[in-house]
This record gives structure tokens, C-alpha cells and sequence, in this order.
């Protein structure tokens, strides 16, 4: 059996960066939510941009775990 520790090593790292990324947009998110709470709470507005930005990072946590799916499925 012969491994090919580049091509482990590349898996390793895209994999890693990929989670990080998901994990970093996914609490992007949940400060938006947060900071659209806060400004519904002071009166402030309705806090549409926050909204806005909350929905766009949940999206795209959704669409990376839906193609991460879709490559485990495909083979």
C-alpha cells in the first residue's frame, strides 16, 4: 500500500480551510441577527441590513454543506 501524503496533506488543508471559512460566515451570521435584535429593541429600525446579511451568510453555510453533500452522494 503506498500513501500519497501530498494529496493527504492538500485534503487535510482545503478541509480545514473550508471549515474555518464555514465557521467564520456562520458566526458573521449570528452577529447579524444579533445586531438587527439590538436595533428592533432600540427603536432604531427595523434592522434590514442585518437581515439582509444574516439570511446571505445562513445561504451560504447552506450551499457549501449542500455541495459537500452532493460530492459524498455523487460517488
Amino acid at each position: 500500500m503506498h500513501i500519497k501524503w501530498a494529496a493527504l496533506a492538500e485534503t487535510a488543508g482545503v478541509s480545514l480551510a473550508v471549515t474555518l471559512a464555514v465557521v467564520t460566515v456562520f458566526a458573521l451570521g449570528n452577529l447579524a441577527l444579533t445586531r438587527r435584535e439590538a436595533a428592533v429593541e432600540a427603536g432604531t429600525g427595523k434592522g434590514v441590513p442585518a437581515l439582509a446579511a444574516a439570511v446571505a451568510c445562513f445561504t451560504a453555510c447552506a450551499a457549501v454543506v449542500a455541495y459537500g453533500i452532493s460530492l459524498i452522494a455523487a460517488k
